[in-house]
């Protein structure tokens, strides 16, 4: 059996890799049950020096030349959580080491959230609530609600592809913008094609699953918040950079029909004193969207089934190449 090793933050091992998971792990490879923190990896080099697979998640090592330089022997890196940016270097990628992440697994709560916040969204749910708090009153709001509705999805990767697929059985029109998606791969989703700037004028309820890149950060500004349409919503799970927020909140201030519901922000959380904390038509959560607590569960399963493809040498369901990690969230 080759030797494998759990690198990792300790509190993320217990999350991702539940008893079920461990268990059928360790029928497959030689691994201790206990997790080596990815904080203490470079000094724990006499434990790595034989292992040939490693297991990781959040608060993995970052591999670097002195840590792969130990660890000869490595073969495939499976990494049970989403973005592998935090880990990977040049100096593994020169190597040609498989990795893979569990981003498809992790994916699915993110889409589940943003499907539950669209639905809201259109009955002006939070709007409903805050006005029901502070007016006292079942005075309903003007709401696009959800028939005939258009939705925009700004990035057609997992998540926004997941998020089209959860909306087939609803009566709206979707629409999405992503410049590296073939029309054909949107029509197989029902999806039309448009410009930014127009996906913001037409769509009532706006979600954003674009990856923070140095390419999008700030792409959603203030003009573009600025000409949705009365009483529209803007939701983000994916990284608030990608917002400009200075502008953001101009726009919200200027514009109390529009709502923002972000469950990320930049910086996380907001700084001390930001407007997002106060404006009336901002609603926060804490980047809850991803995987949390028995979620975590379905992430250490893709690992535990692409580890065995790997021993029956499988073509990887989710293997990630350099080409593919730059441009992913």
């Amino acid at each position: 059996m080759l030797k494998a090793a759990y690198v990792l933050d300790p509190g993320a091992f217990e999350k991702i890799y539940g008893p079920a998971e461990q268990s059928d792990i360790a029928k497959l490879v030689d691994v201790s049950p206990k997790p080596i923190a990815g904080k203490d990896a470079p000094q724990r080099l006499d434990q790595l020096k034989d292992v040939e697979i490693i297991f990781s998640g959040w608060g993995g090592p970052k591999l670097d030349e002195s840590l792969l330089s130990a660890m000869p022997k490595l073969q495939a890196v499976f990494y049970g959580a989403g973005t592998i940016k935090g880990i990977v270097t040049d100096a593994f990628w020169q190597k040609n080491i498989p990795i893979t992440s569990s981003y498809a697994a992790n994916a699915v709560p993110v889409a589940e959230f943003t499907l539950a916040q669209i639905l809201f969204s259109l009955k002006a749910g939070w709007n409903c609530i805050m006005h029901a708090r502070l007016k006292q009153s079942f005075n309903h709001p003007t709401m696009p609600g959800a028939y005939g509705s258009t939705v925009g999805l700004v990035s057609l990767g997992m998540i926004g592809r997941r998020v089209a697929q959860l909306l087939q059985p609803f009566d709206l029109k979707v629409i999405a913008f992503d410049p590296i998606v073939p029309a054909e791969k949107a029509r197989e989703l029902g999806i039309e094609l448009v410009p930014l700037s127009q996906l913001f004028k037409e769509s009532d309820v706006v979600s954003l699953h674009t990856p923070w890149l140095k390419e999008t950060e700030g792409m959603i500004d203030g003009a573009l918040i600025s000409s949705m349409k009365p009483n529209a919503t803007l939701i983000n799970t994916s990284r608030g950079a990608i917002i400009n927020e200075p502008e953001m909140i101009d726009v919200l201030k200027q514009r109390p029909d529009l709502w923002a519901v972000l469950d990320v922000t930049y910086p996380e959380p907001p700084a001390a004193g930001s407007a997002l904390w106060e404006l009336p038509n901002v609603i926060l959560t804490p980047h809850i969207a991803g995987s949390m607590q028995g979620e975590c569960r379905r992430m250490g399963r893709v690992v535990v089934d692409e580890l065995s493809r790997f021993l029956k040498k499988e073509p990887l369901r989710f293997s990630i190449s350099r080409a593919q990690a730059e441009v992913m969230a």
